[in-house]
C-alpha cells in the first residue's frame, strides 16, 4: 500500500472520528442519566421512573408555587439551615441550580476581565454588587476552566469588566469549555440575545 493510499485513509479515519466520537460520547452520557433517572424509582416498566420523577418534581413545584402549601416547604428549609454542615450543602446546590434555572439566572452575563496589560479572559459576571463585603468597586466573576465542569470564582475591580455585547452567553461558555476551539457567530448589531445576556445583575 502506497504512502498516498495510507495518509488518505489515515484521514477518513480522523475525519470519521470527528463525526462519531461526539455522538457517541452525547448518546452515552444522555443514556447514563436516563437510566440514572429512571432507576430512582424501581420500577420495571422502562420509562415509567421517568416519567414518576417528572411528575414528583413537576408537583412540588405547583404546590410551592400556591400560598396555602408554599409556607409548609419554607418551614422545611428553615429546618435544613439550622443544621450544621447540612445548610451549607443544601444552600450551595440550590444557588448553583438557580443559577441556571432559577428566576434570576448567573450565568448570563459573558464579560471580559483584564488581568494585564496584554492579557484578558472571559468569564460570567455572577455579582455586580459586593457592598455587603464591603467592596463596592469589585464584583464576582466566574471562569469556567476549558475542557472541565469546574472553575474558579475571582472578584475583580469593576473597571477591569467589559459587558460583552451581541454575543450568545450559550456559545460564550462553549467557547471556554472547549478552549477556544469553538466557532463564535456574532449576533447582528441591535438584535438582543436570548439570555439577556447584556444586563448587569
Amino acid at each position: 500500500m502506497s504512502s498516498f493510499t495510507s495518509k488518505r485513509i489515515l484521514g477518513y479515519f480522523f475525519r470519521g472520528l470527528l463525526f462519531v466520537v461526539p455522538f457517541a460520547l452525547t448518546a452515552y452520557i444522555i443514556l447514563l442519566a436516563v437510566q440514572f433517572l429512571d432507576n430512582l424509582i424501581p420500577i420495571n416498566v422502562p420509562g415509567l421512573g421517568i416519567l414518576v420523577v417528572f411528575g414528583i418534581v413537576t408537583a412540588v413545584g405547583y404546590m410551592t408555587s400556591l400560598f396555602l402549601t408554599r409556607s409548609i416547604f419554607e418551614e422545611l428549609e428553615k429546618i435544613v439551615f439550622k443544621i450544621p454542615l447540612v445548610n451549607i450543602l443544601y444552600t450551595s446546590i440550590k444557588d448553583l441550580m438557580s443559577a441556571f434555572v432559577g428566576d434570576k439566572k448567573k450565568f448570563n452575563t459573558p464579560i471580559i476581565v483584564k488581568l494585564s496589560e496584554n492579557t484578558h479572559r472571559l468569564g460570567f459576571m455572577t455579582q455586580g454588587d459586593l457592598s455587603a463585603l464591603g467592596e463596592p468597586n469589585l464584583v464576582s466573576v466566574y471562569f469556567p476552566h476549558s475542557y472541565n465542569f469546574s472553575g474558579n470564582l475571582y472578584l475583580v475591580p469593576r473597571d477591569n469588566v467589559r459587558v460583552l455585547k451581541n454575543v450568545n452567553s450559550t456559545e460564550i461558555m462553549k467557547f471556554i469549555v472547549s478552549g477556544g476551539v469553538s466557532q463564535l457567530s456574532q449576533l447582528p448589531v441591535g438584535v438582543v440575545p436570548t439570555e439577556d445576556a447584556t444586563e448587569t445583575p
